[in-house]
């Protein structure tokens, strides 16, 4: 006989309450950010560059400077090329980091080694040594994809690091005297207790990958997100700047969203804190 989908549990009055404030908070937020654009688009020095998008005029500005961008074939080349350098960068950064992090979560020497100059790259801006990358491995896509991969892999490396030394070491204590051996220890009790700060390193890494979006294709790039705000900086075509500007937005809210869904399907078992 086959198996009957389960049936979606019921939520609770606690559950559904607690979902209508989060849409009251979501819809409050978005009020404030409305009101504090408007503002901004009555300025005399800030009008200018913050057009109300809710108002026809703003609206149309910003549409039309999009518009402009896709009759020059160009909307559709910055994005797809954009994505990719971001998906190349971001995954050379994940695969690396991974296993670093848990070298230096295990090995005290490779910690020694490794951890002091991941502290002092992580904290110089990706600006100011992307010349430097231009210069040693030329223009084009490879330049924007290793600095994308070199700051995804600082960010993800520590945040994963400092998760696995955070474990309950009473728990690999309590294995090794039931006879687990290190293969056990890693894939029954440390991996499954980082998964949530793996995806939360994974949620910092995208947002380190789009942020450095700008460094990373203003310096060689022949096409992107980040090299054409940078363009219509020079030319001053302010609403198609803005229109690519709330386009990476958009993308990193979706990304987050996806982070979202994922953390939900693999970390349902971990306790959260309950909101006040």
């Amino acid at each position: 006989m086959s198996k009957t989908k389960q049936a979606k549990r019921p939520l609770t009055q606690a559950e559904k309450r607690n979902k209508t404030i989060n849409r009251l908070w979501l819809l409050l937020s978005l009020v404030v950010a409305l009101i504090v654009w408007f503002l901004l688009s009555i300025g005399e020095k800030t009008g200018r560059s913050f057009p109300f998008l809710f108002s026809i005029q703003g609206r149309d500005s910003v549409i039309q400077g999009l518009r402009t961008m896709i009759d020059r074939d160009a909307l559709w080349n910055d994005f797809a090329s954009s994505m990719i350098s971001v998906a190349m960068g971001f995954g050379l950064g994940f695969v690396t980091a991974l296993p670093v992090a848990f070298l230096m979560a295990w090995y005290t020497p490779v910690r020694k080694i490794i951890e002091p100059w991941i502290n002092f790259i992580r904290n110089i801006p990706a600006l100011a040594y992307a010349p430097l990358v231009v210069l040693m491995l030329g223009v084009g896509r490879t330049p924007s994809v290793v600095l994308i991969w070199i700051c995804t892999f600082m960010t993800m490396c520590i945040t994963i690091f400092h998760g696995i030394r955070n474990i309950d070491n009473t728990l690999v204590k309590a294995a090794k005297v039931l006879g687990a051996n290190d293969v056990d220890i890693f894939f029954r009790i440390t991996l499954p207790a980082t998964v949530p700060f793996i995806l939360t390193a994974v949620r910092l890494g995208l947002s380190a990958a789009l942020t450095t979006l700008l460094a990373a294709e203003s310096t060689g790039a022949r096409a992107g997100l980040g090299m054409r705000i940078r363009t219509l900086q020079s030319t001053f075509e302010t609403n198609a700047m803005l229109g690519y500007i709330i386009i990476i937005g958009i993308i990193g809210t979706l990304l987050n969203i996806l982070v979202d869904f994922i953390e939900r399907r693999l970390t349902s078992w971990q306790e959260k804190r309950e909101e006040a």
